[in-house]
């Protein structure tokens, strides 16, 4: 989404410069946690990220003796791309520590949540399986392949938000292009396939069956489950169809879950299944399938309570 040109917009009769900065954020924030939250695939990482721009972008406009800023959206967006990369030492070290596979917080983007920066629709979040792919770049690799292929903006556009040359990042966007295509080619997914590939995967799981089960699941699939020590998971991915298949019933029957309800819902862009435990969510199953076809290759499993509390 590149920056349009133009100015501060004028304020409303009666606006404080306080008034207007507000407004102007508020204006931009959807955008601002959009990007940051492709870059962190954190939530709570991405709210502090806001935090620290709003702050940042208040105390410039309201000093004294402050020039005029001639485009806030690209200011923002500097702001809070700096602020994410910043960030990024930190999360590095809390995900050394994480108990088992560390997945991306899940993100409703179905229009039905009700609360701080999730009550809008995120159109533009990538999908689970993409985002896992973007751990593996370097933060800066990342943030060039967020801004240029999914929000569009031009390599000479983020050469000025990263304080880079523009030869340097066509060269980031290059390597990052390559990496991501050879780990995880893009290709257009039937959203009605989806939604029903994920029905079947939960209806075989749900009746015990383990021949429909196997049917649902390409031969080479993986299976990650990120409980964050908090909740029951696989400490390591699980690799191959007949493995995982009895994997997930034998779990299913060892440890059903009380009072199970199934919503589906659209996270990350994409459709996905959340069991509930009565009124509480339990577990979100997001599945990653192959090209042109209806059989998972990843299956993506959130049991982590911290990473589900946003989402009913």
């Amino acid at each position: 989404m590149p920056d349009p040109e133009g100015g501060m917009p004028p304020g409303e009769p009666g606006e404080t410069p306080a008034e207007i900065a507000m407004r102007v954020f508020v204006d931009h924030r959807e955008l601002l946690f959009s990007i940051v939250y492709n870059m962190l695939g954190s939530v709570a990482d991405t709210e502090d990220v806001l935090q620290e721009t709003w702050l940042a972008w208040a105390s410039r406009n309201t000093a004294p003796s402050s020039e005029a800023i001639t485009s806030p959206r690209a200011y923002l967006v500097r702001i809070a791309v700096n602020s994410a990369l910043a960030r990024q030492a930190s999360i590095s070290r809390r995900r050394e520590d994480y108990a088992g596979p560390w997945l991306p917080e899940p993100l409703l983007t179905d229009g039905q949540v009700s609360d701080g920066a999730e009550t809008m629709m995120r159109t533009q979040s990538v999908s689970m399986a993409l985002l896992v792919v973007l751990e593996t770049l370097t933060p800066l690799e990342r943030a060039v392949f967020v801004l240029h292929e999914v929000f569009g903006y031009a390599h000479t556009e983020i050469a000025g938000i990263l304080d880079r040359s523009p030869t340097a990042i066509r060269q980031l966007a290059h390597r990052a292009r390559e990496h991501v295509q050879a780990r995880r080619p893009r290709y257009p997914t039937d959203p009605q396939v989806h939604q029903r590939a994920t029905e079947r995967f939960v209806a075989a799981v749900a009746g015990g069956d383990l021949g429909a089960l196997m049917q649902t699941l390409a031969p080479e699939v993986t299976m990650w489950t990120d409980g964050g020590g908090k909740a029951r998971a696989a400490r390591a991915p699980v690799h191959g169809r007949d493995k995982i298949a009895r994997v997930i019933l034998g779990n299913a029957f060892r440890h059903p879950i009380p009072d199970l309800g199934i919503r589906y819902r659209r996270v990350n862009g994409e459709p996905s299944a959340l069991l509930m435990s009565g009124t509480a969510p339990h577990m979100l199953i997001f599945l990653d399938l192959l090209p042109g076809g209806d059989q998972a290759r990843g299956i993506y499993i959130v049991t982590n309570p911290d990473k589900l509390s946003r989402l009913r």
